[in-house]
């Protein structure tokens, strides 16, 4: 269907040197088409990712990507490292510490993700895990406790003790950190709020200052964009009412600004 086959079938029987001619175009044929596959995987793979981004961007539940044993390069990857036991095993402390204490328990359990090395190359994990937990039994039920900040107050000795009682004392202690952290960054964002709050004195009441004021508490910083999208205001009136606030620039760039409280 290509044309290829009949250049190559007129080529046999010319003689040796016809032969040897056909020969090589068959080989080259195959080439091609070796090639050509090779091209289409690689588009096919384009594809697919474009079309996960797509609906990961419209919103859709996507599941998360796994890559298999074979695809894991040996350079990176353990092959003999079975995630799903140890991860099943860190599973089963989460099943018998659920009577205990919340803030006990969320111990051992980081103690335990970091005692069975559950994953390779995601050790973090272990911690949002638990913050998430101490969020679900309320002890921190707006917000995830920032347990690597207050891991990091804490010697490597003690968290690295060869006896576990010390190592689950090391891990309360980091908790205790963290929880002393999130109330210090809590009072200086209720500090900022006041400070801002002091700008909207005689302001009309359709004024989108407060709006702006809630915007900026909330995310760790403010681009025009996520402005404009949160308060409905043109670009121009984004930057009028940055102007107003008095907000700090973080990036310190003429194309890409954003904003926030240090």
């Amino acid at each position: 269907m290509t044309g290829r086959g009949h250049t190559a079938s007129a080529a046999v029987g010319v003689g040796q040197e016809g032969q040897g001619a056909g020969t090589s175009v068959v080989e080259a044929d195959v080439r091609d088409d070796v090639e050509d596959d090779l091209l289409a995987e690689e588009f096919a793979e384009i594809d697919a990712v474009l079309a996960r981004s797509s609906k990961i961007l419209n919103g859709a539940d996507v599941p998360a990507r796994t890559l298999r044993s074979d695809e894991r390069p040996d350079l990176i990857y353990d092959l003999d490292w079975n995630e799903e036991e140890r991860l099943a095993e860190w599973q089963a402390v989460l099943a018998e510490t659920r009577e205990l204490p919340a803030v006990l328990r969320a111990a051992i359990l980081l103690e335990a993700w970091s005692d069975i090395a559950v994953l390779q190359h995601a050790a973090w994990l272990g911690s949002l895990l638990v913050a998430a937990l101490l969020r679900q039994d309320g002890l921190a039920t707006n917000h995830l406790a920032s347990l690597h900040l207050g891991a990091k107050n804490i010697p490597r000795e003690r968290r690295r003790a060869r006896n576990q009682p010390d190592r689950l004392l090391a891990c309360v202690d980091a908790i205790h950190d963290a929880a002393l952290a999130g109330l210090k960054e809590h009072d200086r964002l209720v500090m900022a709020k006041g400070q801002m709050e002091r700008r909207l004195r005689d302001r009309r009441a359709s004024s989108k200052l407060p709006d702006l004021v809630e915007l900026v508490l909330s995310r760790p910083i403010v681009s025009t964009g996520m402005i404009q999208d949160g308060l409905k205001v043109s670009k121009q009136g984004a930057l009028n009412l940055v102007g107003e606030l008095r907000l700090r620039e973080m990036t310190g760039r003429g194309r890409f600004r954003a904003w926030g409280i240090v």
